[in-house]
C-alpha cells in the first residue's frame, strides 16, 4: 500500500471539504437539524462529508464517516484498512462561529491510526502524520495549494519540548467533576498549573505541537473524533490512552464510543 499517495488524497480531500464548509460559513444560514443523539447537524457536515467521500473512493479503500451510512459490524470487521471521517469536527463551534472546528481524516490499520490529517479551515492550518516519517503543520494552506509542495513545507512536531507552566488544555463544552478532580490532582502534582479551552480536534493538536501538556477527556466521544488527532499525538511523540493512562484507544470496535482517555506529553 502507498501510504504517501494516500496522505496525498486525504490532503487534497481535507482542503477541498474545508472550502466547502466555508462557504457555508460565510452564508447567513446553516440549515441547521438536530440529531438523534442531540447533536447539530448543517448542510456544511453533508458537503463536507461527500466531497471527502468522493475524492477518497480512488484510494479503493472503505470510509466510514460520521455523516454516512450505518455500516454493520459484521462486514467493517472485515476490514483490514478503511479510512475514518470527521467531515466537520466542532459542529457547535462551527454554528458559535469562533473558528474552533476541523476536517479530520484517518486512515485505520488493525485497530490503530496509521495516518492522520487534521485541516482548520479558519487559520488554514493543516497538521498531517504517517507512523514511519512522523508528525507536522504547515500554515497558510488552501485548496488551490499543489499538495507535493505542501508535503515538503511542513514543520516537524512538537515545536515546543518542555513548557514553563504545566499546561492542561480541555473542552469549551466537556467540563465536568471528574475532569476538576483530576485537573485538581495533576495541581497538587505540578504546583503552578495552566488550563486552555479549545474547540474539537484542536486539543490533541495543542499537545502534539507542545503548547499543552495533556488533554484529559472524561466525556464521551466517538472514534472518528479522536482518530485522526490520535495519529497526529503518536506521530509528535505524544502517547494516547484510556483514562487508566496503560491501555491505547483501538478503532473499529463494535460500540464506536470511545472510552474516557488521555493524550500526553
Amino acid at each position: 500500500m502507498n501510504l504517501n499517495k494516500n496522505i496525498e488524497l486525504a490532503i487534497k480531500a481535507s482542503l477541498i471539504a474545508g472550502n466547502e464548509i466555508l462557504k457555508v460559513y460565510n452564508t447567513d444560514d446553516f440549515e441547521i437539524k438536530i440529531k438523534s443523539d442531540n447533536s447539530p447537524l448543517t448542510i456544511a457536515d453533508k458537503k463536507a462529508h461527500k466531497v471527502i467521500v468522493d475524492i477518497l473512493k480512488d484510494t479503493n479503500i472503505p470510509v466510514l464517516s460520521e455523516e454516512g451510512k450505518n455500516i454493520a459490524y459484521e462486514e467493517r470487521s472485515k476490514w483490514d484498512y478503511y479510512w475514518l471521517v470527521d467531515p466537520l469536527d466542532g459542529t457547535k463551534e462551527f454554528i458559535k462561529r469562533n473558528g474552533e472546528f476541523t476536517v479530520n481524516i484517518a486512515l485505520i490499520h488493525n485497530k490503530a491510526p496509521v495516518v492522520g490529517v487534521i485541516y482548520v479551515p479558519v487559520t488554514r492550518d493543516l497538521y498531517f502524520s504517517e507512523n514511519e516519517i512522523g508528525a507536522f503543520k504547515v500554515i497558510n494552506v488552501d485548496s488551490e495549494s499543489d499538495i507535493n509542495l505542501v508535503m515538503t513545507q511542513g514543520f516537524k512536531l512538537p515545536f515546543i519540548e518542555e513548557n514553563e507552566v504545566f499546561t492542561v488544555v480541555g473542552s469549551r463544552s466537556h467540563m465536568n467533576s471528574e475532569t476538576e478532580d483530576f485537573i485538581a490532582k495533576l495541581k497538587k502534582e505540578h504546583g503552578e498549573l495552566e488550563f486552555m479551552s479549545k474547540g474539537s480536534s484542536l486539543k490533541i493538536c495543542m499537545v502534539a505541537e507542545g503548547l499543552a501538556n495533556i488533554y484529559p477527556r472524561f466525556a464521551p466521544t466517538m472514534e472518528w473524533d479522536t482518530a485522526a488527532g490520535h495519529a497526529i499525538a503518536i506521530g509528535a511523540g505524544c502517547t494516547v490512552t484510556q483514562s487508566d493512562e496503560r491501555l491505547p484507544l483501538i478503532y473499529n470496535k463494535e460500540d464506536l464510543l470511545n472510552p474516557w482517555f488521555i493524550v500526553k506529553r
